[in-house]
């Protein structure tokens, strides 16, 4: 809606209610080739999770198939799962990791 104030400057309300920007679930998906080890060293650098949040996650991803590292808006969920992935090619691992909606 505009309108006009009292020295004729025009004046555009806006009616629009921000929104929460949506959040996606970053999961790390279990592999058979994938060490233990490196699985906690991308939680750790990636998610910068400590060693004990790092390791469960890791069993988590080991036992149930998958292990959620963290809840992110859409470009930040997006650009860590790309880190892992590179940083699993670089060394060799067929570590995946996905992101759903939350």
């Amino acid at each position: 809606m505009a309108h006009t104030d009292l020295d004729g400057q025009l004046i555009v309300e806006d009616d629009t209610e921000a929104k929460e920007p949506e959040e996606f679930l970053v999961i790390l998906l279990n592999d058979d080739y994938t060490t233990m080890d490196f699985v906690v060293s991308v939680i750790v650098s990636v998610f910068h999770k400590d060693m004990r949040d790092a390791t469960r996650i890791m069993f988590d991803v080991h036992e149930k198939g998958r292990g959620v590292v963290g809840t992110y808006t859409y470009d930040i969920a997006a650009t860590k799962v790309n880190r892992v992935h590179a940083m699993a090619r670089e060394r060799g691992f067929p570590l995946r990791c996905v992101m759903e909606r939350a």
